[in-house]
């Protein structure tokens, strides 16, 4: 087992993996989050895996079953009138497929984006993660991650 750069012949699996993203978030918002669906189709998925700007990542084994993906989002302003030109890697998402969670699959994913920050210059990596889901805040807080901003609500 071992993470890579996911490839065209993924997308089936990164399909499902985000059905399964989508779920959480409708369990926790179904306000929000119509479920059972998946934010990128896969055209979407064709273009964003080929884009150098940004990286996918799934953990995958040697018959090419995918166990967990990291899709991530290089961010820079530059010239900004307030904020200085930092490159941020942008973690969109990270999903371990629910039979493989609690196998710290999640963390090899994660540390595998943080090599690929480190090696390209990246000042930070910053995510959003959703109140609803506990257990994604954990695993964050766990990796050493900490609150950057926080986003708020008032549903009328």
């Amino acid at each position: 087992m071992y993470v890579r750069h996911a490839e065209e012949k993924d997308i089936q699996g990164l399909l499902s993996l985000l059905v399964q993203v989508d779920m959480v978030h409708h369990t926790g918002r179904p306000d929000i989050f119509k479920g059972p669906a998946t934010k990128y189709t896969a055209e979407e998925l064709k273009q964003i895996i080929s884009c150098d700007s940004t990286p996918v990542f799934v953990y995958t084994d040697d018959t090419d079953a995918i166990y967990g993906h990291a899709f991530c989002i290089s961010k820079q302003e530059i010239g900004h009138s307030v904020l200085t030109d930092i490159k941020t890697l942008y973690v969109d998402d990270i999903c371990v497929d629910e039979k493989h969670r609690g196998q710290h699959i999640g963390t090899m994913l994660y540390n595998h984006v943080r090599e690929y920050a480190e090696a390209n210059g990246f000042y930070n990596i910053t995510l959003n993660v959703w109140n609803c889901n506990p257990g994604a805040v954990k695993f964050y807080e766990s990796l050493g991650f900490k609150p950057q901003k926080i986003g708020m609500e008032m549903i009328l």
